[in-house]
């Protein structure tokens, strides 16, 4: 990705974040996580956008924003334009990537399990689409026995063997060892930083991994700063919101950054499964996980056992944020209706978005378009959209049921997602459902000619032309 910043990301960068390159701020001045949320609200209420801040009439915009950010702040922190120009230079010449929720490359896992608590601003080196790819989430302790880090190596050699990214912390320890696994075996890798990027992009070991499109390496902190025991806790839930499952192969007990990872995982974000390592000698911190809900790992030997693991559902009704795909805009009744998240809003329809969504800030342009490289994103179903739906119900005799109009709109939103061969966990995270009930459905098309599964390239494809006749 080239390292052009938008106008809105350049705006949250002046807002939040320290520019170290320069003098730097007082971290006491910036914006912080919830100073930035109220602030992204407050926009999206007046139908504005971070970058109208740097407008011409931004003096007009700095006084309507003045009831939840000091209005001389936000000048203050506004006016830092060399010292950011001198940090993108920097960057740049790192081949650092910036990308603000703003953005239509921001990813779309993050934005839709975390919403607005996902990052204001993610920095980055390598390839951006395997954000995209979920994968096995590993972590564990920094300070582990040789035989953890073989165990763990192992795992990191399965998931590559499968074609599953691997995702973990970077950090010492189990992190490492899973990441250096998967590498060694041709895998791909996401690896989620609470410290250091800058410093870990420019080692040589790092360079051509990242080049080659093999790894790609992240942080939500800049890129120059070193180790915080607060910013490795508050980066465990990217780690899990980027995965399709999970595994904790060492813990502590009642302390640390696993433990605290896992835990908010299994009782609050439930974005994923988390297993827990099963084999060798046991610890406390394990045991007190297992009896949280964490599941025993089943040791997969080969691809299929280890592509079994990606199907086991939540062991519990998820009560986090992450929602599922919208099927109907017309207000029609879905599963969705019945509980208290909304939608994920859309980065190409915030007009619509925030007309049904009042509530959720979406620091995002009007205007933006998905990466090319990057699956492209499936429209809004509207009435025009379902209207083959609805001319297919009217020829036949006896209305349909709802649950074959609800699953006439899934084929139709498969058709247009399937223009290039997915694998069921791509087709799980674009409808933001569970893997299971993408592989029901996929399976489902499969069953009825509509879908075939392909090995080069690996995924489903549509078979027929028309999903509908």
């Amino acid at each position: 990705m080239t390292p052009v910043l938008s106008p809105n990301t350049q705006a949250i960068l002046l807002l939040t974040a320290p520019l170290i390159a320069g003098r730097g701020t007082a971290s006491s001045d910036l914006l912080s996580p919830g100073e930035y949320k109220r602030l992204a609200r407050h926009l999206r209420e007046i139908q504005r956008q971070p970058a109208d801040l740097l407008s011409p009439d931004a003096a007009e915009i700095l006084r309507a924003c003045q009831p939840v950010i000091d209005e001389s702040r936000l000048q203050k922190l506004l006016g830092r334009g060399f010292l950011l120009s001198q940090v993108i230079e920097r960057w740049q010449a790192r081949a650092i990537w910036v990308v603000s929720r703003a953005d239509a490359e921001y990813p779309r896992r993050l934005k839709t399990r975390l919403r607005e608590d996902a990052p204001a601003v993610l920095y980055g080196c390598g390839n951006m689409i395997l954000l995209e790819t979920g994968g096995l989430a590993v972590v564990g302790s920094r300070h582990v026995d040789d035989a953890l880090i073989d165990y763990t190596m192992a795992v990191g050699r399965l998931a590559a063997r499968a074609g599953r990214t691997l995702v973990s912390g970077g950090a010492k320890g189990i992190d490492q060892a899973a990441m250096r696994g998967a590498l060694e075996g041709g895998g791909k890798v996401c690896g989620v930083l609470a410290d250091s990027l800058e410093k870990t992009t420019m080692n040589r070991e790092h360079r051509n991994l990242l080049l080659d499109g093999q790894l790609v390496l992240i942080s939500p902190y800049d890129p120059s700063v070193g180790f915080n025991v607060g910013n490795a806790m508050q980066r465990n839930k990217l780690i899990y919101a980027l995965a399709d499952t999970s595994l904790v192969v060492s813990s502590d007990l009642d302390k640390g950054g696993t433990w605290a990872g896992a835990v908010e995982q299994l009782d609050k974000l439930k974005f994923v499964p988390v297993f827990i390592r099963s084999r060798g000698e046991s610890s406390a911190g394990l045991d007190g996980l297992r009896k949280k809900g964490a599941l025993p790992w089943p040791n997969p030997q080969d691809v299929d056992s280890f592509e079994d693991v990606f199907n086991v559902a939540m062991p519990t009704p998820t009560a986090s944020p992450q929602v599922g795909f919208a099927l109907f805009s017309n207000g029609a009744p879905s599963s969705a209706d019945t509980k208290p998240t909304e939608p994920v809003p859309r980065d190409d329809a915030p007009a619509l978005q925030a007309e049904r969504e009042p509530s959720v800030p979406v620091d995002v342009v009007s205007d933006a378009q998905p990466p090319a490289e990057a699956a492209e994103e499936l429209p809004p179903l509207t009435p025009e959209a379902v209207a083959p739906i609805d001319e297919a119900k009217k020829s036949t005799q006896p209305e349909s049921p709802p649950a074959k109009v609800l699953f006439s709109a899934v084929c139709a939103v498969i058709q247009q997602l399937l223009s290039t061969p997915m694998k069921d966990a791509e087709v799980a995270a674009a409808l933001n459902v569970s893997n299971a009930q993408a592989k029901l459905w996929l399976q489902r098309l499969v069953d009825e000619g509509l879908l075939e599964k392909q090995k080069k390239p690996a995924g489903y494809v549509v078979k027929k032309k028309r999903l509908f006749e």
